[in-house]
């Protein structure tokens, strides 16, 4: 189980993270349906390499700041703050999203693995992503900052980001339908998963301490 786990909360963690229609994701289904799958597939491969490495610098700093409580808590109280706020903005006060769909324009064929990983690095999501959750999974003794650990929750990354891209190219069709209620309630989803995260956190802080 030990070696089983990392691999599990890498692959779930990853699923989660990349799972809500966004620019990576949408546009590897735009390229499976205009340039056909294997292009689709370099695009992914593409993203999927950046994100590997944007994890593995989330978590050296993880690894540097779970070394220093002092830290870890300051981070914990700016983290609750900042999501407290997040969770008032969007199920509160933020306006409700157009769901007039652009069409995305590909005018360029050039390479779709470079294009793949010039959009996965410009998306700096997963770095505080993956900071906080290992962060997060360690105060639970669910993670650990080892050598073994750390490779296997990034393979469970790598695997959980490519099955979900693979399912928006091979099943967009299916669902570009039902993503028009992603799109109308996004300010409540995106409100929900910060209040969770913030309740988290609290529980957290208040776990240090007491």
């Amino acid at each position: 189980m030990r070696f089983i786990l990392p691999l599990i909360l890498g692959f779930f963690s990853a699923s989660i993270g990349v799972s809500l229609p966004g620019l990576i994701n949408m546009t590897a289904a735009k390229v499976s349906i205009r340039d056909g799958r294997e292009r689709a597939l370099l695009f992914i491969t593409g993203a999927v390499i950046i994100i590997f490495f944007q994890t593995l610098l989330a978590i050296s700093f993880a690894r540097y700041i779970d070394s220093r409580p002092g830290i870890v808590a300051l981070l914990r109280e700016i983290g609750f703050l900042i999501f407290a706020i997040l969770s008032f903005y969007f199920l509160v006060m933020a306006k409700k999203p157009k769901t007039k769909k652009e069409d995305m324009k590909m005018r360029s064929k050039s390479n779709r693995f470079f294009l793949g990983m010039l959009l996965s690095a410009l998306n700096f999501f997963p770095i505080p992503y993956y900071v906080f959750l290992t962060i997060s999974l360690a105060s639970f003794q669910l993670f650990a900052f080892e050598s073994l650990p750390v490779f296997l929750f990034l393979f469970g990354v790598v695997i959980g980001s490519f099955a979900v891209f693979y399912y928006y190219i091979s099943f967009f069709k299916r669902i570009e339908a039902k993503t028009d209620f992603f799109f109308k309630n996004m300010n409540k989803i995106i409100g929900t998963v910060t209040a969770i995260v913030a309740l988290i956190t609290l529980f957290n802080i208040i776990k240090f301490y007491s």
